[in-house]
């Protein structure tokens, strides 16, 4: 800015200042009104609706999965979805809090008098990009399922078949999750969509013994699961060789 669009702006600020209306009581009555309008909106509706109570946390239980307020959201999938581990305090902590000194920082690095987004295309597009990134985040993170379990439903043509080829399905179902391949792999809604492949319909991409054969010796970073007990390898083959699209319909 140079010393004439200084001492413009600065008659321009000073004719808009002496129209003005003074901090207090004038804003300080305005806000404290709105904060008593917010605050009586809240209590009403809790009066009214009631409100949820969770129950009392059981440190004993390893079946709980714990997931955050809606406003974290886009935090907690960034730790679901970076990789590898040792990045993760930069991506959950380190970048909010960068973007948050940024913001508090802003007053003191941007100068300039203009206010009209059109007319700042830099501060326009990195806050347009911050707001989509934050809210595609949080819709990712409200959708993706618990790592520690499958929610797909059991396709009917199973349930019917019943008897032991039911139950070996169940198992696999369960035994997936606690072998840890939901951290890299998704299934239906639940798990993570990487580093590894989506195995939803993995069946329809390789036969039963082609899975057997991928589990067994893996491409790497995959670990191999062939020292599993025979019962559980068994069970998640099966339960793999059931992922087809036609199965998935089928729900």
């Amino acid at each position: 800015m140079n010393r004439r669009e200084k001492e413009q702006y600065l008659r321009e600020y000073a004719v808009l200042k002496s129209k003005g209306k003074p901090f207090f009581p004038y804003v300080v009555a305005k806000d404290g009104g709105m904060v008593i309008v917010v605050i009586g909106t809240i209590l009403t509706l809790s009066y009214l609706l009631g409100g949820t109570i969770a129950s009392k946390a059981d440190p004993t239980t390893t079946t709980w999965v714990p997931r955050p307020e809606w406003y974290y959201y886009f935090v907690f999938e960034l730790l679901r979805v970076v990789k590898p581990s040792s990045i993760t305090p930069l991506a959950t902590v380190g970048i909010p809090t960068i973007a948050l000194l940024l913001l508090l920082l802003l007053p003191f690095y941007d100068r300039s008098p203009e206010r009209h987004p059109l007319r700042r295309p830099v501060a326009t597009t990195a806050g347009v990009l911050t707001i989509l990134a934050m809210a595609y985040l949080t819709w990712m993170g409200a959708e993706g399922g618990a790592p520690s379990s499958i929610d797909m439903k059991t396709p009917p043509s199973i349930v019917k078949e019943g008897g032991a080829q039911l139950a070996l399905y169940e198992y696999g179902k369960e035994v997936i999750p606690s072998s840890g391949c939901l951290a890299c792999h998704k299934i239906g809604e639940n798990g993570n969509p990487g580093p590894g492949p989506n195995l939803t319909r993995i069946a329809d991409r390789l036969p039963e013994a082609g899975i057997a054969q991928t589990l067994r010796n893996p491409t790497a970073p995959m670990p191999s699961f062939k020292n599993l007990p025979p019962q559980q390898f068994k069970a998640v083959v099966n339960y793999l060789s059931t992922l087809t699209k036609e199965h998935e319909e089928e729900k």
